[in-house]
């Protein structure tokens, strides 16, 4: 098969789409073939450190978090799926390749009349977004979510997930074209943070939930505009990893301060996770309601293109691969 190999950890030329060889089949497993996977900024960590994620995580020779195509093989096990499906997944690393085999308590149906490029857009965001503002912050409706980097893949989807299931949504983005986004399809109520401070702006907001990647002097801020009992969330830390904070803001307000790495998590968890968003979730893809937005796509040897767009941030949306 061919694939996408991080060849050393380096920049975006490290990415050269090699020959490899085939998985085998496991217990309870099926092989895709893979027509399309998603480009996400975990996979910018991941080439740029193949081991970040630690002894629990081989480190990653092929990137690649969710992949969409179609089932050529499975094991005698597996009855919820059969051969010639249309699927969608979340994997661990693999993604970035002609075919990948793949846990198929991961897998999920292609929704209704969605393309394999629609459909690659969705596994990755879509658990982030359950397993971190549902489960661990749970966030309920009537209630208020803040998530910065409002036109990321994670940002639009979450937005719009948080927004059909009943909480007011609010976000930050760069520019205004992005504001132009936000607004043009009513995801949030919305401000430049290059211009704006948000913490002025929100703080009589009455934030309950917060879903951050930023980290770094974004943090005592979030924890400033928090509700009481509110909960604060970190996927990521692109300004930084050792915040300072004030402890009497979290002990005053009674705040829960967390975060995750969605990746290293069991199987056990991700099915949980998976179950969940085939019941509450894929109604609303199924009927419209939500929808993936591709910003753009590119050929599974342009990969290294991908990720410097996906570095520059200029995106708004999705960044796809397709594989021929």
């Amino acid at each position: 098969m061919k694939a996408i190999v991080i060849t050393e950890a380096g920049g975006p030329e490290v990415l050269k789409l090699k020959t490899v060889g085939s998985q085998p089949l496991a217990a309870h497993h099926v092989r895709i073939a893979v027509k399309a996977a998603g480009v996400n900024r975990s996979d910018i960590l991941t080439r740029k450190n193949p081991d970040a994620y630690g002894d629990d995580t081989p480190a990653a020779q092929i990137p690649g978090l969710e992949v969409a195509g179609e089932i050529i093989e499975r094991d005698e096990d597996v009855e919820s799926f059969k051969v010639g499906d249309a699927v969608c997944a979340l994997v661990a690393g693999g993604g970035y390749a002609t075919e990948i085999v793949v846990d198929a308590r991961l897998c999920l149906p292609v929704p209704k009349d969605f393309s394999f490029v629609e459909a690659a857009a969705l596994p990755e965001v879509m658990f982030t977004v359950w397993f971190n503002v549902f489960q661990q912050a749970k966030a309920k409706k009537g209630e208020k979510l803040l998530i910065h980097g409002g036109t990321s893949g994670i940002g639009i989807m979450g937005l719009q997930m948080a927004k059909a299931l009943g909480l007011k949504t609010y976000t930050t983005v760069g520019s205004q074209e992005k504001i132009d986004f936000v607004e043009k399809y009513d995801l949030a109520e919305v401000i430049n943070y290059k211009e704006t401070d948000f913490e002025l702006i929100f703080a009589d907001k009455k934030i309950d939930v917060i879903l951050d990647m930023v980290g770094g002097g974004y943090t005592q801020k979030n924890l400033n505009i928090l509700n009481k009992k509110g909960r604060l969330v970190h996927i990521n830390g692109m300004n930084g990893l050792t915040p300072e904070i004030n402890l009497w803001t979290i002990m005053s307000k009674q705040l829960t301060l967390t975060g995750s790495l969605l990746k290293p998590e069991p199987i056990a968890i991700k099915q949980g996770i998976a179950s969940e968003i085939y019941k509450e979730i894929w109604p609303l893809l199924n009927s419209k309601m939500i929808k993936p937005f591709i910003y753009k796509t590119f050929t599974l040897d342009d990969a290294s293109k991908a990720h410097q767009l996906m570095e520059s941030s200029k995106h708004i949306g999705k960044i796809i691969l397709e594989v021929a």
